[in-house]
């Protein structure tokens, strides 16, 4: 794991936009494609607009979600109206978006269709973008969540599956482990004092459901960077 420490978030929203197209130039030059799975939440929003005004051909860009909440697409706590308003916006505005959102009245029904879905991303994420909260969940990992199993098994043949928190509103959709670690690139970006404790916890030892973001730390499978400031 790469910890990479900033005097200032626009320092880091910085780096990592240049970053991130660079990693998502390569995979179009190589491959003809690229894939992108982005959290929601305020800390990436500088950053989508930086993305989204990025020299990159967006048109071999896919875009996709790490999780949403069942909300409707224009209500305030959708990451489909995040995403739409602050990303797929300027040159951004030709990559393809596969939303989690769908008229299923709950997330669980939405599974087969959404699995369905996801299939048009590339096989390897190019990056994937995740966020933690301070009760160390990340991506829609909730501690205590019953599905919590069901999305960290990496055995299992699903990309996304749904997810009632226990501590957090909204029934969720999410990516699962396994698809998050099909990825060639995971950044952990995290902003804020709080979150510092949360993630030298989740480095020390303890299982993994007490803090979930441990199931992307501790895995050897896929690289991962975190970029944090305060």
């Amino acid at each position: 794991m790469q910890q990479l420490d900033f005097d200032s978030r626009e320092a880091l929203t910085e780096q990592l936009a240049g970053d991130i197209i660079d990693r998502l130039a390569t995979a179009i030059t190589e491959t003809g494609e690229a894939g992108l799975a982005v959290s929601g939440g305020r800390t990436p929003v500088d950053l989508f607009k930086a993305l989204s005004v990025a020299d990159l051909d967006w048109s071999k860009v896919t875009i996709t979600l790490v999780d949403e909440r069942w909300v409707d697409p224009s209500d305030d706590d959708s990451n489909e109206k995040l995403v739409r308003t602050h990303l797929l916006q300027n040159k951004a505005a030709a990559a393809r978006f596969i939303p989690h959102k769908s008229a299923h009245a709950t997330p669980f029904e939405a599974e087969a269709s959404l699995n369905k879905a996801l299939a048009a991303l590339p096989e390897q994420l190019t990056v994937t973008l995740l966020g933690m909260g301070e009760d160390g969940h990340t991506a829609s990992f909730f501690p205590g969540a019953e599905t919590l199993g069901k999305a960290l098994d990496t055995q299992a043949h699903i990309d996304c599956c749904g997810v009632v928190p226990k501590t957090a509103p909204h029934a969720r959709m999410t990516l699962t482990l396994k698809r998050i670690l099909h990825s060639d690139w995971i950044v952990l970006h995290l902003t804020g004092a709080g979150k510092k404790p949360v993630l030298e916890a989740a480095l020390g030892d303890g299982p993994v459901v007490e803090l979930p973001v441990r199931s992307v730390l501790k895995q050897t499978l896929t690289p991962v960077s975190v970029y944090w400031a305060e």
